[in-house]
Parts: C-alpha cells; sequence; structure tokens
C-alpha cells in the first residue's frame, strides 16, 4: 500500500458519556474533518492503515470513542501505543471532554436518558464507574475540556478556536435562486419574494435568456424598486449575519424568489452573494435556472 507523505491530523474525541461529544464532532465536520462515530477502538489499527493510504485525500480525521463499544474499550491503549509508531505521517490528538457530576446527573434528567453503564440503575452510578474507567485515558489526553458550564455554542467556539486551520472561515453563506412555481426550497433558513419586480420574461429577445446574462441583470437593477429592495435587504443581512455566526451556525441559506426562477432571483441571488463575499465564504447556486419550457 502506498504510504503518505503530506502529515495527516488525526482527533480522537472522547470522554465521559454526556459531555458534549456529539457536538463536538459536529463541529469538527463543519471545520472540515472527516468523521466517525463510535468507533470500536480495536477496529483503529485498521482505520490508519485506510488512511495511510495515498490514493485517498483525507487529511484531517475526527473519530468519536466512548464506552457504547465498552467491549471494546480495553484495547483503545494498544491503538493508542500503536499511534505513537506512526508519527512520520500522522499528527495525533486526544481531545477529552468531561463534566462534573452534578451536570452530568443534570443532563440525563433532562434527556430521560439511562447512562450506558446503569441502564436500570441510577445515572449517578453509572457516572462514578465510568469515570474510574476513563482516569488513566484521561491522564493521556492533550486536551481536556470541562463542559460543565458551556451552551454547545460556547463548545463550538472552543473547538473552532483550537482546531481551525489559520484563517480558516467556519461560517458559509450560500445564496439559492427558484421559481415559486417549483415550490420553496426545504434547506432555507431565509427566504425573499423578489416577484413584486419588473420582469424580464416580457421582453421578449430576453425570455430564453438568464439572470446570469448581462442584459437581464441590467434591466432588473435599473429600476428604483430592485435598488430600494436591496439597499433594504443588505442592511438586514448585515445585521443578521454576524448574529447566526455568534450563535454558532455554520451555514446561512439565503433563499431568492421569482416566478420561474430564471431572471430576477438568479441576478438578486448573484449580486448577494458577491455583495459578501469579501467578509464570509460565499456559495451560489440557481435550482430551476434550468427548468423552462422548451430548454
Amino acid at each position: 500500500m502506498a504510504e503518505k507523505n503530506k502529515e495527516t491530523q488525526l482527533v480522537i474525541i472522547t470522554g465521559m458519556s454526556g459531555a458534549g461529544k456529539t457536538v463536538a464532532m459536529q463541529s469538527f465536520e463543519d471545520l472540515g474533518f472527516y468523521c466517525v462515530d463510535n468507533l470500536p477502538p480495536a477496529l483503529l489499527p485498521k482505520f490508519l492503515e485506510l488512511m495511510k493510504d495515498a490514493t485517498n485525500n483525507i487529511r484531517k480525521v475526527a473519530v468519536v470513542m466512548d464506552l457504547r463499544g465498552r467491549e471494546f474499550f480495553d484495547t483503545l491503549f494498544d491503538a493508542l501505543d500503536a499511534l505513537a509508531k506512526e508519527d512520520a505521517w500522522l499528527e495525533e490528538h486526544i481531545l477529552f471532554l468531561d463534566a462534573k457530576d452534578q451536570a452530568l446527573v443534570s443532563r440525563y434528567k433532562e434527556t430521560r436518558r439511562s447512562h450506558p453503564l446503569a441502564p436500570e440503575g441510577l445515572p449517578l452510578e453509572g457516572i462514578e464507574q465510568e469515570r474510574s474507567i476513563l482516569d488513566e485515558l484521561r491522564g493521556r489526553a492533550h486536551n481536556i475540556i470541562d463542559t460543565s458550564t458551556l451552551k454547545p455554542k460556547d463548545l463550538r467556539e472552543k473547538i473552532v478556536e483550537t482546531y481551525a486551520e489559520k484563517e480558516q472561515q467556519v461560517f458559509s453563506v450560500h445564496t439559492v435562486s427558484f421559481g415559486f412555481k417549483y415550490g420553496l426550497p426545504i434547506d432555507a433558513d431565509l427566504v425573499f419574494d423578489v416577484r413584486f419586480l419588473p420582469n424580464p420574461h416580457y421582453v421578449a429577445h430576453m425570455r430564453p435568456l438568464t439572470g446570469l446574462n448581462s442584459e437581464v441583470s441590467s434591466y432588473v437593477f435599473k429600476w428604483t424598486d430592485t435598488q430600494k429592495f436591496l439597499d433594504k435587504v443588505t442592511d438586514l443581512l448585515e445585521f443578521m449575519m454576524p448574529q447566526y455566526k455568534k450563535e454558532g451556525k455554520s451555514q446561512l441559506v439565503i433563499a431568492i424568489g421569482c416566478t420561474g426562477g430564471q431572471h430576477r432571483s438568479v441576478a438578486i441571488a448573484e449580486h448577494l452573494a458577491k455583495k459578501f463575499s469579501g467578509d464570509y465564504v460565499t456559495h451560489v447556486s440557481h435550482r430551476d435556472i434550468d427548468k423552462r419550457k422548451g430548454h
């Protein structure tokens, strides 16, 4: 098997049940890591071999290991020792999530779930048993985060601060154009209806064109109502985007809709994506641009 020359980053997410491993994994996914939930420690050496294969482009991996796979847990230390021999190409980092007993008990009561080590007993019994089992692993961790007083967004911020690449932007803005005649986008966070604007569809020579055409976009933007709309929407988004980012949202989907999704919505979606590209990672797509009759 061919070996990689470029260093691969592996983060092992472990710790107390209920301390936030799911939130942590989602945060690593937002950072571009390939994530595996509940990987049995016994499978880690085989997984390392797959990572080592130079034919794949995986460079950042995060795996969650916890006591849901407790029958394999005794093999974890052997797997960690094997990692030490892979330092020529692999950067290993253990993230241990912890929380005080009182906080963990409170979380189990809120979710009405039983502890994996005490399915028929009190949560505190399972927590104490788990803490004893994980004590040695906690001592080997490179980073320990106490989530007792952290909200999910606070944990996300800590992970981004620690593991994001320099200048990496996690929050992204996706503008998508669509036609109301084909239905609303189901993944939109914000929807703006621009059907009140003058429609290039009724200009015969523009009808087969799209909002990507300069003549069509010039037609859409020349009206006073369009400029007022863009000023108000831009002002609104400039206020809202930092709030979404602060709350821990990784992506904001802004849907712009006209009748058929061919002219007005396309031009405005492109404009907004360009407008905010200097401050955020932006993407633009046009869901219904090719659905016009006869195309």
